[in-house]
């Protein structure tokens, strides 16, 4: 069963697991991961981030990469959850719990669908420092790490 939702108001990443692993019963392997907002940026401190989606589209694009999550790894159960608004450090921006009878199904989904969010869903996502707003891109890093799952076999 798939759980997806994207809010805008803060989440308990705790709970968000507590309640997976009651949906998951019976999986070999439960892997959960939870982004944060970070207190540094390449721009010096962060006091702020703010997250903007087109939710129609949005939700799609997560749909079909939690699809293609499930058709690959066989999994169980996956939830994913991502804030948009106003965040400030140390608020949980994303939730991605997935479930498998085995470790390496449910590792390398979470995997995906993080390089999947990180590149491809529709976010658009502001920094604020004391310098300033800064709209932030991927990295180039993330962009390789999404292009590994378009290699043969994977």
């Amino acid at each position: 069963m798939d759980n997806i939702q994207i809010l805008d108001t803060a989440f308990s990443a705790a709970e968000a697991l507590a309640q997976f692993e009651a949906r998951a019963a019976g999986a070999g392997a439960i892997v959960s991961f939870t982004g944060l907002v970070r207190p540094k940026s390449q721009a010096g401190e962060v006091t702020g981030l703010y997250l903007q989606a087109y939710s129609p589209l949005t939700e799609t694009g997560i749909a079909a990469a939690a699809k293609d999550a499930r058709r690959r790894w066989n999994l169980t159960a996956l939830c994913i959850i991502h804030r948009v608004g106003d965040m400030v450090p140390g608020d949980a921006i994303v939730f991605v719990a997935t479930a498998s009878a085995h470790r390496r199904a449910a590792f390398e989904a979470a995997d995906f669908l993080m390089d999947y969010l990180k590149t491809e869903a529709v976010f658009w996502k502001k920094e604020t420092t004391p310098k300033g707003e800064t709209w932030i891109e991927p990295r180039l890093e993330d962009y390789a790490d999404r292009k590994r799952w378009s290699k043969a076999g994977t």
